[in-house]
């Protein structure tokens, strides 16, 4: 068996992995967000880890008891303040906070080869404008850092008391040289930082340190190898057998990515495009990255009154086909291709028609041509994206599948296990790290369950909508 953790934004999940490749078991244990101020976004560590006790604790013991490795993954970007004494000095700043705006310009001021060195456009999710914002705002606090360290790696220092991280998850600090996959001096001095305050690095399939006694001893298993893991969007290519050049997968959960693998290192800064290190030795990725996605949906459910997601779902088939109602999925500003943390959500075209179907099928509309503009910018930087794998929670449904792929252009294809998101990909990092197996008997990809090619009527009525999309965006940005 091999366990695989994920801390995820809304949730800490638990997955084991048996021999034979399946899935022996998972859980879930819930988080909450805080938002004490607009644009901000926070979580307490200790949530983190009193989740990953829960969902650890809901496996089958005699299960856990065969576990022979463990991988980690987690939500990308967070800023995880430590003293000396490690101990948590602030809530964890996380991927989706956007106070930090100004002082991406203040990191380019300082250091205008940012993003030649990182490869990497300079966003407020990023870490580093984080630590900035917290020199400038919180200064005792920032006098008081030694440590920083990405979500899972806080995570991995409650599990073995070792500070380390991989190359995926630290692509996502604006702290890493992406190429030469090691910290980057000037960048951490851009920051008033210094490399001795920063997690040891190592590959996502390397054992990065051991489960401790304790931990063992309170979990039944024995001390094993713990790998040093991926950010979430990587670990969960791995779990898709997404890790040859070409090869693309769509994750729909809080946020929307379209991630592929590239024939080497390809940055693309200028149009907003992440170019990060795989979680697997010598391979490197392009991601573009939409900050409200899946999350959009629940908001509608409770806008309109709705039970949940799927009645949601339901109601969208209800819809006016002539309908030109359009959404703007800006909940949490955007990353890819606008790198605008100021838009906001809009509503354009209602009309005395309009009722709740209108408006359900327009949200899952307007995340769809999100993503489409995520897409665009992905194939302006020299991608070459034919099929694509879906990954996430918000991947089960098939009538947003079909929007989906139509809005897209693209086949969309759903993989056995896909819907356990990074998880699965951590607990096969585990597997790794324990020495058992090589990257292609481990790393393969999980059959085929269903297939959605793109509706060409669908697809012309969106490409439409598309052109009014953006303009739209274009009008608004001015009033953001």
């Amino acid at each position: 068996m091999y366990l695989g953790i994920d801390i995820g934004t809304s949730g800490v999940k638990a997955l084991l992995l048996a021999e034979n490749g399946m899935i022996a078991g998972q859980e879930t244990a819930g988080l909450t967000v805080a938002r004490p101020h607009s644009h901000w976004s926070e979580q307490s560590p200790d949530d983190w880890w009193r989740a990953v006790e829960t969902a650890v604790a809901g496996l089958d013991a005699g299960l856990r008891a065969k576990v022979r490795g463990i991988g980690l993954s987690g939500q990308m970007h967070g800023a995880v303040l430590l003293g000396a004494d490690d101990r948590v000095l602030r809530p964890a700043i996380l991927w989706n906070d956007g106070r930090s705006q100004s002082q991406c310009a203040e990191l380019l001021r300082i250091e205008p080869q940012t993003p030649a060195i990182t490869g990497n456009p300079v966003l407020a999710g990023f870490t580093a404008p984080k630590l900035l914002w917290v020199r400038e705002h919180e200064p005792e606090t920032f006098s008081a850092v030694r440590t920083v360290l990405l979500p899972k790696d806080w995570v991995r220092l409650r599990l073995t008391g070792d500070k380390m991280s991989d190359m995926s998850d630290a692509s996502g600090t604006l702290w890493l040289d992406v190429a030469g996959r090691r910290w980057s001096p000037a960048m951490l001095a851009a920051c008033g930082m210094s490399e001795d305050m920063m997690p040891v690095l190592c590959e996502g399939s390397d054992a990065s340190a051991m489960l401790s006694a304790e931990i063992a001893a309170r979990w039944g298993m024995e001390r094993v190898p713990v790998a040093g893991g991926g950010g979430d969007n990587a670990a969960g290519a791995v779990g898709l057998g997404v890790i040859d050049p070409g090869e693309t997968f769509l994750s729909l959960g809080t946020s929307g990515v379209i991630f592929t693998v590239t024939d080497g290192f390809r940055p693309a800064p200028e149009a907003a495009v992440h170019a990060f290190a795989h979680a697997l030795p010598d391979r490197w990725h392009q991601m573009s990255v939409m900050l409200s996605a899946a999350s959009c949906l629940d908001w509608a459910a409770v806008l309109t009154g709705l039970k949940d997601v799927p009645a949601l779902l339901d109601i969208s088939l209800e819809a006016d086909e002539g309908s030109d109602l359009i959404f703007l999925p800006y909940l949490s500003g955007e990353r890819t291709p606008h790198a605008n943390p100021a838009a906001q959500g809009v509503f354009f075209g209602l009309t005395g028609g309009t009722g709740r179907p209108e408006l359900a099928r327009a949200v899952l509309e307007g995340v769809a041509m999100g993503l489409r503009d995520g897409l665009d910018a992905l194939t302006g930087a020299g991608a070459e994206i034919g099929e694509i794998s879906m990954a996430g929670g918000g991947s089960r449904s098939e009538v947003w599948g079909r929007i989906i792929a139509a809005a897209l252009e693209r086949p969309l294809v759903w993989r056995e296990g896909g819907d356990t998101g990074p998880a699965l990909g951590a607990a096969r990092l585990g597997r790794l790290a324990a020495g058992e197996g090589s990257v292609r008997e481990v790393c393969v990809a999980p059959a085929v369950t269903a297939r959605v090619e793109p509706e060409m009527v669908s697809a012309d009525r969106l490409r439409y909508k598309q052109e009014r999309f953006r303009a739209l965006y274009d009008v608004m940005q001015a009033m953001w």
